[in-house]
């Protein structure tokens, strides 16, 4: 089979894979730079940049803006290729953020964790590019019907992403933990077929469970024009977590992912682990600090504070951590560099007739 380059608008990458955005600081500059130069998309996390940063505890705001620019800076200094970030929509810094990226003229914007709805007003006069992320057609129509009415706009792109995801998901938990809700290539298709009747030329990207060249063609078949892959570019090289964090990838097993509820409000996939033990028995884990990093969290009820756990993670604190993943972590034994996967994935593709 032959791999056609995504086109997004003015934007072509080479090859039609989008790294997602995964934070804390584990899609940095480093990762997104190494796939926009293998052809890809490089995407920066834009949740909570600045944790290392000296100020982040007392000035959290203006050390994430400081970082997140720096992050970008770095990225774009690095490669050629084309560079993206992710802003999620719960976060309460997310118009601040955005605006950062207007400003150092990142190529996309990709927002999900909540229907950006605002997300058009924010980059008006701008070139970048917006693509929101949906888990189901009925989100994405809402979407496409607010921003034609409010902005005239249509997005650039459209990001599926299926139950088999990490991080944050768009289902039910029930959906997720009897594996009732429809798998990704179906919701794509489901898309593909809308957006064909009303004629609109959106690319549609499917996300969540994508490993293999074979995913990619199957996802193809169903109508997408790319794909989105995060989980399998954590364990490489050039990927800004830890070494302990990647090597947790690396040795975990099937039976250590679970689906947990997150201080977001929204069900999430990440490896068990002494916190969320803990948190599964129905203990609290006291908040000393809240970084006002999203809008659900109060940090007078929260069972922990997600900050704290996925900083925890990004800096090697594993026991008490959050440490998100997608449902085919398990397949994953080894750290390769990202032209690594690059390359086996377009063999395991040409291979397919």
């Amino acid at each position: 089979m032959n791999l056609k380059s995504l086109k997004i608008k003015d934007i072509t990458a080479r090859i039609p894979i989008i790294q997602g955005g995964m934070g804390i600081g584990i899609s940095g500059w480093r990762l997104a730079s190494a796939v926009a130069s293998s052809g890809g998309i490089g995407v920066i996390s834009g949740a909570q940049s600045g944790f290392r940063e000296k100020d982040f505890a007392n000035n959290t705001l203006e050390a994430n803006i400081r970082a997140f620019r720096n992050e970008i800076r770095k990225a774009k200094a690095h490669t050629t290729g084309v560079i993206g970030v992710n802003i999620m929509v719960a976060m309460q810094n997310y118009a601040e953020l955005v605006k950062v990226a207007v400003e150092e003229k990142v190529d996309l914007i990709i927002s999900g964790a909540g229907l950006p709805l605002q997300l058009p007003e924010l980059v008006v006069g701008s070139k970048t590019k917006i693509i929101p992320i949906v888990s189901s057609l009925r989100a994405a129509e809402l979407i496409m019907k607010r921003w034609k009415k409010k902005f005239e706009k249509e997005p650039d792109a459209i990001i599926v992403e299926g139950p088999e995801a990490g991080g944050h998901l768009g289902f039910k938990k029930n959906e997720l933990v009897d594996k009732s809700a429809k798998d990704v290539f179906t919701i794509v298709k489901e898309l593909k077929e809308f957006l064909d009747k009303g004629e609109m030329d959106i690319p549609v990207i499917a996300a969540g469970g994508i490993f293999h060249g074979k995913d990619i063609v199957k996802a193809i078949e169903a109508g997408a024009s790319g794909v989105q892959m995060a989980t399998r570019f954590v364990a490489t090289y050039e990927c800004d977590a830890s070494e302990k964090y990647k090597q947790v990838y690396v040795n975990s097993k099937k039976e250590d992912v679970v689906i947990m509820d997150s201080p977001v409000g929204l069900p999430g996939r990440a490896l068990i682990n002494p916190m969320l033990t803990t948190v599964n028995n129905g203990n609290k884990i006291k908040v000393e600090k809240c970084y006002k990093c999203i809008h659900k969290c109060d940090p007078k009820t929260t069972p922990f504070c997600i900050t704290r756990a996925l900083v925890n993670a990004a800096e090697g604190d594993l026991d008490n951590s959050l440490l998100f993943v997608g449902s085919r972590v398990h397949e994953i034994n080894k750290i390769q560099h990202v032209q690594e996967i690059f390359d086996e994935i377009l063999e395991e593709i040409v291979s397919i007739t």
